[in-house]
Protein backbone atom coordinates (compact mmCIF):
# COMPACT_ATOMS: atom_id res chain seq x y z
CA UNK A 1 0.00 0.00 0.00
CA UNK A 2 2.91 2.46 0.73
CA UNK A 3 4.81 2.11 -2.50
CA UNK A 4 0.77 2.29 -4.41
CA UNK A 5 0.41 5.75 -2.85
CA UNK A 6 4.57 7.22 -3.71
CA UNK A 7 3.19 5.87 -7.12
CA UNK A 8 0.37 8.19 -7.41
CA UNK A 9 2.08 11.34 -5.70
CA UNK A 10 6.02 11.27 -7.10
CA UNK A 11 6.80 11.93 -10.65
CA UNK A 12 6.25 8.83 -12.90
CA UNK A 13 7.79 10.44 -15.79
CA UNK A 14 11.18 11.21 -17.33
CA UNK A 15 10.53 14.69 -17.74
CA UNK A 16 13.46 17.16 -16.14
CA UNK A 17 12.45 17.59 -12.13
CA UNK A 18 12.29 20.80 -10.82
CA UNK A 19 15.92 22.46 -10.23
CA UNK A 20 14.56 24.19 -7.00
CA UNK A 21 13.44 20.75 -5.54
CA UNK A 22 16.61 18.29 -6.81
CA UNK A 23 18.27 16.38 -4.23
CA UNK A 24 21.82 17.87 -3.59
CA UNK A 25 24.26 16.65 -6.77
CA UNK A 26 26.25 19.27 -7.07
CA UNK A 27 24.03 22.22 -6.80
CA UNK A 28 24.46 25.09 -4.87
CA UNK A 29 21.10 27.42 -4.27
CA UNK A 30 22.58 31.12 -3.16
CA UNK A 31 19.58 32.82 -1.36
CA UNK A 32 20.04 37.35 -0.91
CA UNK A 33 18.71 37.84 2.17
CA UNK A 34 18.14 41.42 1.74
CA UNK A 35 21.84 43.14 1.54
CA UNK A 36 21.58 43.90 -2.42
CA UNK A 37 22.41 41.73 -5.63
CA UNK A 38 25.97 41.06 -4.71
CA UNK A 39 26.87 42.57 -1.21
CA UNK A 40 26.64 39.76 1.66
CA UNK A 41 26.56 37.19 -1.22
CA UNK A 42 28.87 34.77 0.38
CA UNK A 43 27.93 35.28 3.76
CA UNK A 44 24.22 34.50 3.18
CA UNK A 45 24.94 31.38 1.07
CA UNK A 46 23.50 28.29 2.35
CA UNK A 47 24.13 24.68 1.34
CA UNK A 48 21.38 22.55 1.75
CA UNK A 49 22.20 18.56 1.47
CA UNK A 50 19.27 15.92 1.07
CA UNK A 51 15.57 16.71 0.52
CA UNK A 52 14.76 20.37 1.06
CA UNK A 53 12.73 21.28 4.08
CA UNK A 54 9.54 23.67 3.81
CA UNK A 55 11.47 26.41 5.05
CA UNK A 56 13.29 26.87 2.02
CA UNK A 57 10.14 27.68 -0.09
CA UNK A 58 9.50 30.58 2.46
CA UNK A 59 12.85 31.62 2.00
CA UNK A 60 12.85 31.91 -1.76
CA UNK A 61 9.47 33.72 -1.59
CA UNK A 62 11.67 36.45 0.37
CA UNK A 63 14.42 36.49 -1.69
CA UNK A 64 16.17 36.33 -4.51
CA UNK A 65 17.21 32.44 -5.73
CA UNK A 66 20.30 31.88 -7.44
CA UNK A 67 20.28 27.81 -8.81
CA UNK A 68 23.76 27.23 -10.41
CA UNK A 69 23.69 23.46 -12.06
CA UNK A 70 27.02 22.04 -12.99
CA UNK A 71 25.16 19.80 -15.64
CA UNK A 72 23.84 23.23 -17.57
CA UNK A 73 27.81 24.40 -17.62
CA UNK A 74 27.47 26.87 -14.80
CA UNK A 75 24.58 28.35 -16.52
CA UNK A 76 22.42 29.80 -13.49
CA UNK A 77 18.69 30.00 -13.33
CA UNK A 78 17.91 33.18 -11.41
CA UNK A 79 14.83 33.90 -9.32
CA UNK A 80 14.40 37.11 -8.46
CA UNK A 81 11.45 38.69 -6.22
CA UNK A 82 10.16 41.98 -7.35
CA UNK A 83 6.87 43.28 -6.62
CA UNK A 84 3.19 41.22 -7.63
CA UNK A 85 5.53 38.37 -8.51
CA UNK A 86 8.59 36.88 -9.75
CA UNK A 87 11.28 37.10 -12.69
CA UNK A 88 12.84 33.74 -13.77
CA UNK A 89 15.78 34.47 -16.31
CA UNK A 90 19.32 32.77 -17.25
CA UNK A 91 21.68 35.00 -15.88
CA UNK A 92 24.92 34.85 -18.15
CA UNK A 93 22.19 35.96 -21.05
CA UNK A 94 21.18 38.71 -19.15
CA UNK A 95 24.39 40.16 -18.54
CA UNK A 96 25.70 39.16 -22.24
CA UNK A 97 26.06 41.65 -25.31
CA UNK A 98 22.50 39.90 -26.50
CA UNK A 99 20.08 39.99 -23.80
CA UNK A 100 16.63 37.90 -24.27
CA UNK A 101 14.15 40.40 -25.98
CA UNK A 102 10.58 38.59 -24.67
CA UNK A 103 8.77 38.49 -21.95
CA UNK A 104 6.49 35.55 -20.73
CA UNK A 105 3.86 36.70 -18.25
CA UNK A 106 2.53 33.34 -16.43
CA UNK A 107 -0.90 34.18 -14.96
CA UNK A 108 -2.05 31.51 -12.02
CA UNK A 109 -6.07 30.37 -11.56
CA UNK A 110 -8.81 30.39 -8.68
CA UNK A 111 -6.78 30.60 -5.56
CA UNK A 112 -3.60 30.05 -7.07
CA UNK A 113 -0.31 31.73 -6.88
CA UNK A 114 3.04 32.35 -8.41
CA UNK A 115 4.13 28.77 -7.19
CA UNK A 116 1.83 27.62 -9.45
CA UNK A 117 3.62 28.25 -12.70
CA UNK A 118 7.33 27.50 -10.73
CA UNK A 119 8.03 24.12 -12.99
CA UNK A 120 6.79 25.50 -16.25
CA UNK A 121 9.10 28.71 -15.45
CA UNK A 122 12.41 27.02 -15.01
CA UNK A 123 11.59 24.58 -17.99
CA UNK A 124 11.04 27.81 -20.10
CA UNK A 125 14.39 29.60 -19.30
CA UNK A 126 16.28 26.08 -19.07
CA UNK A 127 14.89 25.44 -22.93
CA UNK A 128 15.23 28.75 -23.99
CA UNK A 129 17.74 30.39 -22.21
CA UNK A 130 18.65 33.49 -24.49
CA UNK A 131 15.42 34.01 -25.47
CA UNK A 132 13.12 34.51 -22.53
CA UNK A 133 12.26 36.25 -19.61
CA UNK A 134 9.60 34.73 -17.70
CA UNK A 135 7.66 36.57 -14.77
CA UNK A 136 5.44 34.70 -12.77
CA UNK A 137 2.62 36.81 -11.69
CA UNK A 138 1.25 37.22 -7.89
CA UNK A 139 -0.80 40.12 -8.14
CA UNK A 140 -3.86 38.21 -7.91
CA UNK A 141 -3.34 35.43 -5.32
CA UNK A 142 -5.43 33.56 -2.68
CA UNK A 143 -8.51 35.36 -1.68
CA UNK A 144 -8.28 38.04 -4.14
CA UNK A 145 -8.70 35.79 -7.34
CA UNK A 146 -12.53 36.25 -5.86
CA UNK A 147 -12.62 39.98 -6.36
CA UNK A 148 -14.21 39.38 -9.95
CA UNK A 149 -12.67 38.96 -13.42
CA UNK A 150 -12.66 43.11 -14.43
CA UNK A 151 -10.85 43.93 -10.96
CA UNK A 152 -7.81 41.08 -11.43
CA UNK A 153 -7.89 42.06 -14.91
CA UNK A 154 -6.48 46.05 -13.70
CA UNK A 155 -4.38 44.60 -11.34
CA UNK A 156 -2.56 42.43 -13.51
CA UNK A 157 -2.11 45.05 -16.39
CA UNK A 158 -0.36 47.50 -14.04
CA UNK A 159 1.75 44.54 -13.13
CA UNK A 160 2.71 44.04 -16.87
CA UNK A 161 3.47 47.71 -16.96
CA UNK A 162 5.49 47.62 -13.79
CA UNK A 163 7.76 44.57 -15.44
CA UNK A 164 8.21 46.03 -18.78
CA UNK A 165 9.68 49.37 -16.68
CA UNK A 166 12.13 47.00 -14.77
CA UNK A 167 13.08 45.33 -18.47
CA UNK A 168 13.82 47.92 -20.92
CA UNK A 169 15.37 45.37 -23.38
CA UNK A 170 12.34 43.27 -24.28
CA UNK A 171 10.52 43.70 -27.53
CA UNK A 172 8.13 41.13 -27.56
CA UNK A 173 5.43 40.02 -24.96
CA UNK A 174 3.73 36.31 -24.58
CA UNK A 175 1.18 35.51 -21.72
CA UNK A 176 0.69 32.09 -20.49
CA UNK A 177 -2.73 31.42 -18.42
CA UNK A 178 -4.20 28.78 -16.64
CA UNK A 179 -7.83 28.31 -15.29
CA UNK A 180 -9.41 31.89 -14.36
CA UNK A 181 -6.10 33.78 -15.25
CA UNK A 182 -7.32 32.82 -18.92
CA UNK A 183 -10.00 35.24 -18.42
CA UNK A 184 -8.34 37.94 -16.38
CA UNK A 185 -5.36 37.69 -18.79
CA UNK A 186 -8.19 38.40 -21.85
CA UNK A 187 -9.17 41.23 -19.89
CA UNK A 188 -5.66 42.97 -18.97
CA UNK A 189 -5.04 42.59 -22.84
CA UNK A 190 -7.67 44.76 -23.50
CA UNK A 191 -6.60 47.57 -21.44
CA UNK A 192 -2.90 47.27 -22.57
CA UNK A 193 -3.77 46.95 -25.84
CA UNK A 194 -2.56 50.19 -28.32
CA UNK A 195 -1.61 50.74 -32.08
CA UNK A 196 1.89 51.75 -32.94
CA UNK A 197 2.20 53.45 -36.49
CA UNK A 198 4.71 51.45 -38.91
CA UNK A 199 5.86 52.51 -41.45
CA UNK A 200 6.63 50.41 -45.09
CA UNK A 201 8.63 51.32 -48.49
CA UNK A 202 6.43 50.37 -51.51
CA UNK A 203 8.09 50.06 -54.83
CA UNK A 204 7.47 52.43 -57.46
CA UNK A 205 3.55 52.12 -59.57
CA UNK A 206 3.56 52.05 -63.69
CA UNK A 207 2.89 55.61 -63.53
CA UNK A 208 5.02 57.24 -61.25
CA UNK A 209 8.32 56.93 -63.67
CA UNK A 210 10.15 59.95 -65.12
CA UNK A 211 13.49 60.92 -66.84
CA UNK A 212 14.83 62.13 -63.18
CA UNK A 213 14.26 58.53 -61.88
CA UNK A 214 14.78 56.19 -64.76
CA UNK A 215 17.72 54.70 -63.07
CA UNK A 216 16.68 54.85 -59.63
CA UNK A 217 12.94 53.31 -58.63
CA UNK A 218 10.83 55.08 -56.75
CA UNK A 219 10.23 53.94 -53.71
CA UNK A 220 6.29 55.29 -51.54
CA UNK A 221 6.23 55.09 -47.65
CA UNK A 222 3.05 53.59 -46.56
CA UNK A 223 1.79 53.60 -43.10
CA UNK A 224 0.18 50.62 -41.24
CA UNK A 225 -1.08 50.12 -37.83
CA UNK A 226 -0.07 47.17 -36.00
CA UNK A 227 -1.09 46.33 -32.55
CA UNK A 228 1.02 46.49 -29.18
CA UNK A 229 0.49 44.97 -25.74
CA UNK A 230 2.23 47.50 -23.01
CA UNK A 231 4.26 49.01 -26.23
CA UNK A 232 5.63 45.40 -27.06
CA UNK A 233 5.18 43.06 -29.89
CA UNK A 234 2.51 40.44 -28.72
CA UNK A 235 3.19 36.87 -29.78
CA UNK A 236 1.73 33.70 -28.15
CA UNK A 237 -1.71 34.00 -26.01
CA UNK A 238 -1.45 30.31 -24.39
CA UNK A 239 -4.62 29.33 -22.20
CA UNK A 240 -4.62 25.84 -20.07
CA UNK A 241 -8.51 24.91 -18.64
CA UNK A 242 -9.89 28.39 -19.33
CA UNK A 243 -13.32 28.94 -19.27
CA UNK A 244 -13.79 30.87 -21.80
CA UNK A 245 -17.25 30.24 -22.26
CA UNK A 246 -18.05 30.45 -18.40
CA UNK A 247 -19.22 27.87 -16.05
CA UNK A 248 -22.91 28.17 -16.69
CA UNK A 249 -23.60 25.71 -19.41
CA UNK A 250 -24.77 22.22 -19.79
CA UNK A 251 -21.58 20.16 -18.22
CA UNK A 252 -19.42 23.67 -17.76
CA UNK A 253 -18.71 22.34 -14.51
CA UNK A 254 -18.50 18.72 -14.35
CA UNK A 255 -18.16 18.14 -10.98
CA UNK A 256 -22.31 18.91 -11.01
CA UNK A 257 -22.55 15.84 -13.16
CA UNK A 258 -24.80 17.70 -15.62
CA UNK A 259 -27.63 17.63 -13.22
CA UNK A 260 -29.84 20.30 -14.11
CA UNK A 261 -30.90 21.53 -10.77
CA UNK A 262 -27.33 21.09 -9.38
CA UNK A 263 -25.91 23.25 -11.91
CA UNK A 264 -29.21 25.40 -11.30
CA UNK A 265 -28.37 26.24 -7.87
CA UNK A 266 -24.25 26.40 -8.69
CA UNK A 267 -25.51 29.97 -11.18
CA UNK A 268 -27.74 31.23 -8.25
CA UNK A 269 -24.87 30.51 -5.50
CA UNK A 270 -21.69 30.86 -7.00
CA UNK A 271 -21.12 34.44 -5.53
CA UNK A 272 -21.47 32.85 -1.99
CA UNK A 273 -18.33 30.95 -2.76
CA UNK A 274 -16.42 32.86 -5.62
CA UNK A 275 -17.45 36.09 -5.05
CA UNK A 276 -17.79 38.62 -7.91
CA UNK A 277 -15.70 36.33 -9.48
CA UNK A 278 -17.81 33.34 -9.63
CA UNK A 279 -20.71 35.99 -10.81
CA UNK A 280 -18.78 36.49 -13.87
CA UNK A 281 -18.40 32.51 -14.22
CA UNK A 282 -21.94 31.99 -14.42
CA UNK A 283 -22.95 34.92 -16.42
CA UNK A 284 -25.33 35.91 -13.37
CA UNK A 285 -23.39 39.81 -13.30
CA UNK A 286 -25.46 42.55 -14.23
CA UNK A 287 -23.18 45.59 -13.43
CA UNK A 288 -25.20 48.84 -14.15
CA UNK A 289 -27.68 46.84 -16.89
CA UNK A 290 -24.65 45.91 -19.14
CA UNK A 291 -24.60 42.55 -20.41
CA UNK A 292 -22.42 40.12 -18.25
CA UNK A 293 -18.79 40.78 -18.29
CA UNK A 294 -17.48 37.53 -20.24
CA UNK A 295 -19.81 38.46 -23.25
CA UNK A 296 -18.82 42.29 -23.45
CA UNK A 297 -15.44 40.36 -23.55
CA UNK A 298 -15.88 38.89 -27.17
CA UNK A 299 -16.40 42.60 -28.62
CA UNK A 300 -14.27 45.82 -28.45
CA UNK A 301 -15.66 48.65 -26.15
CA UNK A 302 -14.95 52.26 -26.10
CA UNK A 303 -11.75 52.24 -23.91
CA UNK A 304 -10.75 47.90 -23.75
CA UNK A 305 -10.34 46.58 -27.04
CA UNK A 306 -10.85 43.03 -25.91
CA UNK A 307 -10.66 41.59 -29.60
CA UNK A 308 -8.79 43.88 -31.05
CA UNK A 309 -6.11 42.82 -28.38
CA UNK A 310 -6.30 38.90 -29.08
CA UNK A 311 -5.99 39.69 -32.63
CA UNK A 312 -2.46 40.92 -32.49
CA UNK A 313 -1.35 38.03 -30.64
CA UNK A 314 0.68 36.01 -33.92
CA UNK A 315 -0.86 32.67 -31.84
CA UNK A 316 -3.72 32.07 -29.75
CA UNK A 317 -3.92 28.33 -27.95
CA UNK A 318 -6.14 27.04 -26.32
CA UNK A 319 -5.16 23.36 -23.80
CA UNK A 320 -7.76 21.80 -22.90
CA UNK A 321 -8.62 18.34 -20.90
CA UNK A 322 -10.79 16.18 -22.62
CA UNK A 323 -11.77 14.13 -19.66
CA UNK A 324 -11.41 13.74 -15.39
CA UNK A 325 -11.37 17.50 -15.53
CA UNK A 326 -13.84 18.78 -12.52
CA UNK A 327 -13.59 22.36 -12.57
CA UNK A 328 -13.66 23.15 -16.45
CA UNK A 329 -15.39 21.46 -19.04
CA UNK A 330 -13.85 20.93 -22.17
CA UNK A 331 -16.15 22.77 -24.52
CA UNK A 332 -15.86 25.79 -22.70
CA UNK A 333 -12.00 25.41 -22.06
CA UNK A 334 -11.62 24.58 -25.97
CA UNK A 335 -14.22 27.10 -27.23
CA UNK A 336 -16.04 24.77 -29.12
CA UNK A 337 -19.66 23.56 -29.59
CA UNK A 338 -20.94 20.10 -28.26
CA UNK A 339 -20.80 18.60 -31.97
CA UNK A 340 -17.31 19.87 -32.84
CA UNK A 341 -15.61 18.05 -30.23
CA UNK A 342 -13.55 15.31 -31.05
CA UNK A 343 -14.79 11.90 -31.25
CA UNK A 344 -13.27 9.41 -29.04
CA UNK A 345 -12.12 7.28 -31.83
CA UNK A 346 -10.23 10.24 -33.60
CA UNK A 347 -7.97 11.06 -30.83
CA UNK A 348 -4.42 10.12 -32.14
CA UNK A 349 -1.87 9.70 -29.52
CA UNK A 350 1.91 12.16 -30.08
CA UNK A 351 4.92 10.19 -29.04
CA UNK A 352 7.01 12.51 -27.59
CA UNK A 353 4.32 14.63 -26.05
CA UNK A 354 2.34 11.09 -25.22
CA UNK A 355 -1.13 13.27 -23.09
CA UNK A 356 -1.77 15.75 -26.45
CA UNK A 357 -4.08 13.62 -27.91
CA UNK A 358 -5.61 15.68 -30.47
CA UNK A 359 -4.35 18.93 -32.30
CA UNK A 360 -6.72 21.26 -34.48
CA UNK A 361 -5.42 24.25 -35.99
CA UNK A 362 -7.91 26.32 -37.28
CA UNK A 363 -6.83 29.33 -40.28
CA UNK A 364 -8.33 32.71 -40.75
CA UNK A 365 -9.22 31.63 -44.04
CA UNK A 366 -11.48 29.04 -42.45
CA UNK A 367 -13.13 31.33 -40.35
CA UNK A 368 -13.75 33.75 -43.06
CA UNK A 369 -15.45 31.41 -45.08
CA UNK A 370 -17.68 30.60 -42.69
CA UNK A 371 -17.00 27.18 -42.78
CA UNK A 372 -16.59 26.68 -38.60
CA UNK A 373 -20.03 25.39 -37.53
CA UNK A 374 -23.11 27.85 -36.93
CA UNK A 375 -25.45 27.56 -35.43
CA UNK A 376 -28.75 28.50 -37.40
CA UNK A 377 -32.40 29.67 -37.16
CA UNK A 378 -35.32 32.40 -36.27
CA UNK A 379 -34.30 31.16 -32.72
CA UNK A 380 -32.33 34.00 -30.20
CA UNK A 381 -28.47 32.74 -29.81
CA UNK A 382 -27.74 32.04 -26.74
CA UNK A 383 -24.92 33.25 -24.23
CA UNK A 384 -22.53 30.38 -25.40
CA UNK A 385 -23.20 30.22 -28.19
CA UNK A 386 -22.73 34.51 -28.49
CA UNK A 387 -19.20 33.97 -26.92
CA UNK A 388 -17.99 31.02 -29.44
CA UNK A 389 -18.87 33.19 -32.45
CA UNK A 390 -17.23 36.39 -31.14
CA UNK A 391 -13.89 34.88 -29.82
CA UNK A 392 -14.16 32.62 -33.24
CA UNK A 393 -13.24 36.07 -35.09
CA UNK A 394 -9.44 35.72 -35.20
CA UNK A 395 -8.46 31.58 -35.50
CA UNK A 396 -7.06 29.44 -32.30
CA UNK A 397 -5.07 26.49 -32.17
CA UNK A 398 -7.62 23.78 -30.05
CA UNK A 399 -4.62 21.36 -28.17
CA UNK A 400 -6.73 18.27 -26.94
CA UNK A 401 -4.97 16.52 -23.08
CA UNK A 402 -5.70 13.77 -21.78
CA UNK A 403 -4.58 11.76 -18.80
CA UNK A 404 -6.66 8.71 -19.21
CA UNK A 405 -4.02 6.41 -18.18
CA UNK A 406 -2.49 8.37 -15.53
CA UNK A 407 -2.59 7.89 -12.04
CA UNK A 408 -2.79 11.45 -11.45
CA UNK A 409 -6.02 11.82 -14.04
CA UNK A 410 -8.31 12.57 -11.43
CA UNK A 411 -6.41 15.92 -10.53
CA UNK A 412 -6.35 16.61 -14.03
CA UNK A 413 -7.19 20.55 -13.60
CA UNK A 414 -3.80 21.17 -12.00
CA UNK A 415 -2.23 18.51 -13.65
CA UNK A 416 -2.23 20.15 -17.05
CA UNK A 417 0.09 23.19 -15.68
CA UNK A 418 2.10 21.02 -13.43
CA UNK A 419 1.21 22.97 -10.51
CA UNK A 420 3.02 21.14 -8.14
CA UNK A 421 5.82 18.36 -9.49
CA UNK A 422 5.41 15.95 -7.12
CA UNK A 423 1.40 15.84 -7.39
CA UNK A 424 1.36 16.34 -10.97
CA UNK A 425 4.38 15.66 -13.04
CA UNK A 426 2.29 13.86 -15.66
CA UNK A 427 1.60 17.11 -16.90
CA UNK A 428 5.24 18.01 -17.93
CA UNK A 429 5.03 16.54 -21.65
CA UNK A 430 1.99 19.19 -22.05
CA UNK A 431 4.37 21.76 -20.57
CA UNK A 432 6.88 21.00 -23.21
CA UNK A 433 4.71 20.82 -26.24
CA UNK A 434 3.49 24.44 -25.10
CA UNK A 435 7.40 25.34 -25.13
CA UNK A 436 8.45 23.25 -28.46
CA UNK A 437 5.71 25.27 -30.33
CA UNK A 438 6.58 28.83 -28.33
CA UNK A 439 6.67 31.58 -31.14
CA UNK A 440 9.64 33.16 -30.91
Amino acid sequence: MTLAAKSFVGPTNSFPKPISNRPFSGAVDCFNLGFGIRQGWERNKVLVFGHRSDWMEVIRKMSRGCIMDRRNKGKKVVVESANGGEDIFDSLSVEGTVPPEHLVIMVNGIIGSAADWRYAAEQFVKKLPDKVIVHRSECNSSKLTFDGVDRMGERLAEEVLDVVKRWPGVKKISFVAHSLGGLVARYAIGRLHDFLPKMETTGCSENCSSEVHLNEPTQYIEQHFEGRIAGLEPMNFVTFATPHLGSRGHRQLPLLCGFPFLESRASQTAHWIAGRSGKHLFLTDKDEGKPPLLLQMVNDSDDLKFMSALRSFKRRVAYANANYDYVVGWRTSSIRRQHELPKSNLLAKDEKHPHIVYVERETTEIINNGTSSMVVGKQAIDLEEEMIRGLTQVPWERVDVSFHESKQRYVAHNTIQVKSYWLNSDGADVVFHMIDNFQL
